[in-house]
């Protein structure tokens, strides 16, 4: 935990809490891992509180839609309190202003001075308000966006400026209303559903951004998310938004890759390496048939090498 008690935090206006700001400067992640993203309220002290334990890979702090604008403030002066406070983090921590010209520029600008890895802006239409965001943004943090308007989903190419500008979020039900759909067609066999995932994976793989898939809001079930997540990982991603907990358990473990999957991966990579000494990159082997150049870079994409 952050703090051993809140008593003394909850007791005070947002106002107060800027009076007590730390000065620790949680370190960067040496090694990201990117299977799940949960998200978190930052007017909930409890779950801010846990931001040094979270089995996430990453959390995104929300200042945007989820909080009400009287307190929006609240919710900047927790973050910052608890990041200021922070020692450590095995959790990629990033955090998701509001759009860029409704209280974005000023919120990135307040947060700079503390140490979080990532910003993610929303309802992101035109490179303009990237390269805004960039312009502000301590050098040391990644930008990420959210993909949620018809705009920004038709011109991902465009969006990638900057090496630092990273990952894309799929925010679907407001992609949905930006397309002018319903939400009731999200559905796991929905053929334009299917083509939104496959072009929005597609794309941000062919233009060096991580795609996170959408985030499923129906948390309690778990039998339908469980559906989709074999269904993403079948399409080929390898990263999901989640609500809570067990939503990010199910993730962690089903985008992981089996110790079968690991096995077979360092056997190939052993074998390989040890036939390119005599400079031969292709042959039959007992154990798995036939090994190349192809099934070798395979392995390593499954070893993170």
């Amino acid at each position: 935990m952050v703090f051993k008690s809140l008593d003394f935090i909850e007791k005070l206006s947002p106002e107060e809490r800027v009076n007590h700001f730390g000065a620790n400067q949680k370190a960067p992640l040496k090694q990201k891992k990117v299977r799940s993203n949960m998200m978190l309220n930052p007017l909930n002290l409890k779950h801010l509180n846990r931001l040094d334990e979270l089995k996430a890979d990453m959390v995104t702090l929300n200042l945007e839609d989820a909080i009400a604008p009287s307190r929006k403030k609240e919710a900047l002066y927790n973050i910052a309190l608890f990041l200021s406070h922070l020692k450590a983090s095995k959790t990629f921590i990033i955090i998701r202003t509001n759009p860029i010209d409704e209280g974005g520029y000023e919120e990135i600008e307040f947060l700079n001075e503390f140490k979080f890895d990532a910003v993610r802006i929303p309802k992101v239409k035109t490179a303009h308000e990237v390269e805004v965001a960039l312009k502000i943004l301590e050098s040391s943090k990644e930008l990420h966006l959210s993909l949620e308007t018809k705009e920004a989903f038709s011109s991902i190419k465009e969006l990638k400026i900057d090496p630092r500008v990273t990952t894309l979020n799929l925010g679907i039900l407001d992609l949905l209303h930006s397309l002018n759909l319903p939400q009731s067609l999200l559905d796991i066999h929905n053929p334009s559903i299917e083509y939104i995932l496959s072009k929005f994976l597609v794309e941000s793989k062919t233009h060096d951004f991580l795609p996170i898939s959408f985030m499923f809001q129906d948390y309690k079930n778990i039998t339908l998310f469980k559906q989709w997540l074999h269904k993403e990982k079948m399409m080929g991603f390898a990263s999901k938004a989640c609500m809570g907990p067990l939503q990010v358990e199910e993730v962690n473990q089903l985008f992981s890759s089996s110790s079968d999957e690991i096995y077979r991966a360092k056997r190939i990579k052993e074998i390989f390496e040890e036939h390119s000494l005599v400079v031969v990159n292709g042959f039959l082997v007992n154990e798995f048939v036939f090994i190349d150049e192809q099934i070798y870079k395979d392995a390593l994409l499954v070893l993170g090498a």
